[in-house]
């Protein structure tokens, strides 16, 4: 039986931000404010997250410019990791380079090879300013790199060069919700 709720069960779903919006090309300011908006804003984020069916999501694709993100996502060994760092680091991306599929919600549809480390170490802090670290490999480690970029103002499609980064520039051009 579990304890305490499951995340996001309290939260309301909130619209996400999409790649044209400036605030996802901002990096993201450090939280300062540990009181009860930060717990909800936790809270929403992991039933956006849910609701539009991600395995991580940051603040600022909801339209919020702080350092925060959640994820539930798996490794590679099909292991389930689910959680939130505020104020994440990304303190070490190592081990071997891994060209994978990686997708966005902030843009719908698309998909590219990138390039990412096999292993990542998150630090930052819970809602009550407790320390967290956070370990990933594989899948994971790709969803931490990815959800940090987010709050630093990147989005995958900025990690890819040559021949991918001229299709994902095109399809995005070409996509319904691009403006």
């Amino acid at each position: 039986m579990r304890q305490s709720s499951i995340p996001g069960t309290h939260g309301r779903v909130r619209p996400l931000t999409l790649l044209g919006d400036p605030v996802l090309r901002t990096a993201c300011a450090e939280v300062t404010d540990f009181g009860p908006q930060l717990a909800s804003l936790v809270e929403d984020m992991f039933a956006t997250m849910y609701a539009a069916e991600g395995v991580g999501l940051a603040a600022n694709q909801i339209g919020v410019g702080r350092r925060v993100f959640v994820y539930d996502c798996p490794d590679d060994d099909d292991v389930r990791h689910v959680g939130y760092v505020v104020n994440p680091r990304l303190v070490a991306a190592d081990g071997v380079v891994l060209r994978g599929p990686e997708g966005c919600l902030s843009l719908p549809g698309l998909e590219a090879g990138t390039e990412r480390f096999d292993r990542a170490v998150v630090e930052g802090v819970t809602v009550t300013g407790d320390p967290v670290t956070v370990e990933g490999t594989g899948w994971f480690a790709r969803c931490l790199q990815h959800e940090c970029d987010h709050l630093d103002g990147l989005v995958y499609a900025d990690r890819l060069t040559g021949w991918r980064r001229k299709r994902i520039l095109r399809q995005v051009g070409r996509a319904s919700w691009s403006g």
